[in-house]
């Protein structure tokens, strides 16, 4: 599975070559390949500003080409879809489209609703066509990129380029006195909340869980960015409160858990301060 874009590693792009190369492995192992695609047309509208060969493209096209190397697909309409609930599941597959239908009846309800309301798939059906719109996704980015420009005025160090949907900041810069074992990241979380009421995620030690086989390179904060929900005054409010905490960071305490799920801890983890 491809995620398009990289949620975890600042929003960034898949390019198409790259998506093409992965193809020919999947193929050559007879393995299926399948797209994470909340944001496949954020993802589009970069490969037509970065990669010369499709600037001539138009972002429906560039879509087009990228699932059609793809043996199906899942995509929470939440992100591109612009709409408040639901998601799909693509499928080539006859005889897996038949199994996962007959398993939606049993779940969910029938394929023509999938216990959604026609109101939210007449919705959804909008909102997959506005977002290919190339207006909006230059609104869209331009937004995400005037935020990051903001806290690199202040001080603050962010993933570059900032990405499609969020800014990543690192909090391990924004937090050097507080070690990895205090989860630097979840303390910033903390502190914008506190400080300013501004909601954010944790990237990092909390979220790869208590033995991570690979330990996270980096401790970041993810800022995500809703749709057609905030305007540039937003923006500025969100800026000027990062700079303010990152003024007073020495304020900001570790972190040690009180209680965790075995699996999945970032979501219901409680802390207290050290």
């Amino acid at each position: 599975m491809m995620t398009v874009t990289n949620n975890t590693c600042g929003g960034q792009p898949v390019s198409l070559a790259n998506l093409r190369a992965v193809r020919e492995v999947c193929t050559r192992h007879r393995l299926p390949l399948f797209l994470d695609a909340c944001r496949f047309a954020e993802n589009a509208w970069f490969i037509k500003l970065r990669e010369p060969e499709f600037a001539s493209w138009s972002v429906r096209d560039i879509a087009r080409a990228m699932f059609d190397l793809a043996d199906g697909a899942t995509i929470s309409a939440k992100k591109d879809g612009l709409v408040n609930i639901g998601g799909l599941l693509l499928l080539k597959d006859p005889a897996l489209f038949e199994r996962a239908s007959n398993l939606l009846i049993l779940t969910e309800g029938f394929i023509t609703y999938g216990g959604l309301a026609g109101r939210d798939l007449e919705a959804m059906a909008q909102g997959f066509s506005e977002v290919l719109e190339e207006d909006y996704l230059s609104y869209r980015i331009r937004s995400v990129e005037y935020l990051g420009e903001k806290l690199l005025a202040a001080g603050v160090r962010i993933i570059e380029p900032p990405g499609g949907h969020a800014i990543y900041i690192d909090a391990a810069h924004f937090c050097p006195h507080i070690p990895r074992a205090q989860f630097p990241g979840q303390s910033l979380v903390c502190g914008l909340y506190t400080h300013a009421g501004i909601r954010s995620c944790e990237i990092g030690s909390v979220m790869a869980g208590p033995k991570p086989a690979t330990p996270p390179a980096m401790e970041l904060v993810r800022l995500a960015l809703p749709r057609r929900a905030y305007t540039q005054s937003h923006f500025d409010y969100v800026a000027e409160a990062c700079a303010e905490l990152f003024e007073s960071r020495q304020s900001l305490r570790g972190l040690r858990i009180t209680d965790a799920p075995a699996v999945l801890r970032h979501f219901t983890a409680k802390f207290e301060e050290v």
